[in-house]
């Protein structure tokens, strides 16, 4: 599919972000040589094909920053190109739970974001809960009606075949191995051959910091994965509720917590806890990776998070390894739901960029050098919002090569 003759640009990654970002640019730059790299056998095989298909509506983020900004829009234009490609989705809308007063305090003031944040809300009280959702125990809630679902691997084959159909190359089964920076161009070794790019954007995911390095680029945080995992809840429980249900969160915790998901297929998730990951790729009941454990342990920060998520993170703990504890989070919204209801679901990882203080980082993250971009940080909703990362990352990449000499 492709020659060794220099390219204009080179993605590296397949996820829906750098699926997103290959057609912004090849849209943009329609005569430009434009490839995009994966190591795996297909597009969207790692955090991409393993997340709940949530569309959201910026809810919990920080106004004004990146995430706030792309997921408002991204929600937007997800909609608008799954009508476009008659891709099924489903805006069933969001109900952010408050189940006891200390809850319903912090409802209000997530209620405040809302607004801060321009999202169509509305505050319900008991009784209004419970006519919409009386399958649902709550004291109160917050309706996102905006809030849909969708198949994220749908949306980033459709997206891929535009690329190819475009006139961009793609190459599987191509993992980076060696990065070097040129004068002219930087040269990308894969598993299968030596190629070149005066412009380099990489959307690696998991390996986002792995990759800057090999290119150099002083980094301040490492990706310590984060497993989360999910039950599906019996076929007799998927008409349970109407929408989707999450948590008011506790500011004191680093993660949102157990909620209930109806899936864009019909049936219905609960989930994910976050338990630490000893394998990047990870995915089954058991894994481990000798490399990736030594990197996480040798790293500074990682102290510092265990340190300021000791109780927390014991908890997450305890619930994974005792099915009991995890229903218990389950039973705080829907007492009728048993052990025998959570089935088996894979689970998924979350790249968690963590700074050498501990800090988890929660807003997206990028660092260049003067032929290459890396998307180092690019939490959830990072499905939601790729479209709009495409462009932005299109905008900084298109202006680094126009200055290159």
């Amino acid at each position: 599919m492709t020659n060794k003759h220099i390219y204009d640009f080179i993605i590296v990654g397949g996820g829906i972000v750098g699926v997103s970002t290959a057609l912004s640019l090849i849209k943009q730059h329609p005569t430009k040589k434009i490839l995009l790299l994966e190591k795996e056998n297909s597009f969207a095989t790692h955090q991409t094909g393993h997340n709940s298909g949530v569309i959201h509506a910026g809810v919990y983020y920080e106004p004004g920053s990146l995430k706030a900004e792309f997921c408002r829009e991204g929600l937007k234009e997800t909609i608008k190109f799954c009508k476009t490609h008659n891709i099924p989705y489903d805006q069933c809308g969001k109900l952010l739970v408050a189940t006891n007063d200390i809850e319903l305090q912090r409802m209000s003031k997530l209620f405040e974001r809302c607004k801060a944040n321009n999202i169509d809300a509305e505050i319900l009280d008991q009784k209004q809960l419970n006519e919409i959702e009386p399958n649902v125990f709550g004291v109160g809630a917050i309706l996102v009606r905006s809030t849909g679902i969708v198949d994220y691997k749908l949306i980033t084959k459709k997206m891929s075949e535009q690329f190819e159909s475009l006139g961009g190359e793609f190459l599987l089964n191509s993992e980076v191995s060696h990065l070097e920076e040129k004068k002219q161009s930087i040269q990308v070794t894969t598993s299968n051959e030596t190629l070149n790019s005066k412009y380099l954007i990489c959307c690696a995911g998991l390996m986002a910091d792995r990759v800057a390095k090999l290119l150099k680029i002083q980094i301040n945080f490492q990706i310590i994965p984060f497993r989360g995992e999910y039950f599906r809840l019996d076929d007799k429980h998927n008409s349970l509720v109407n929408h989707l249900i999450y948590p008011i969160p506790d500011p004191n915790l680093p993660f949102l917590g157990v909620h209930l998901t109806k899936m864009i297929d019909g049936s219905i998730t609960v989930g994910p806890n976050a338990v630490l990951g000893f394998k990047r790729e990870g995915y089954g009941l058991f894994n481990f990776s000798l490399k990736d454990t030594i990197q996480f342990l040798s790293y500074k920060g990682f102290y510092q998070v265990i340190k300021k998520n000791f109780k927390s993170g014991l908890h997450e703990i305890k619930n994974s390894i005792f099915k009991r504890g995890y229903l218990k989070e389950v039973q705080k919204y829907s007492p009728q739901v048993n052990l025998k209801d959570l089935k088996p679901y894979p689970a998924g990882i979350r790249a968690q960029a963590v700074l050498e203080d501990g800090t988890l980082v929660h807003d997206f993250l990028f660092a260049e050098s003067k032929r290459s971009i890396h998307v180092c940080n690019a939490p959830s909703p990072a499905a939601t919002s790729a479209i709009p990362i495409g462009k932005y990352i299109t905008e900084k990449a298109t202006k680094a090569y126009n200055n290159l000499t």
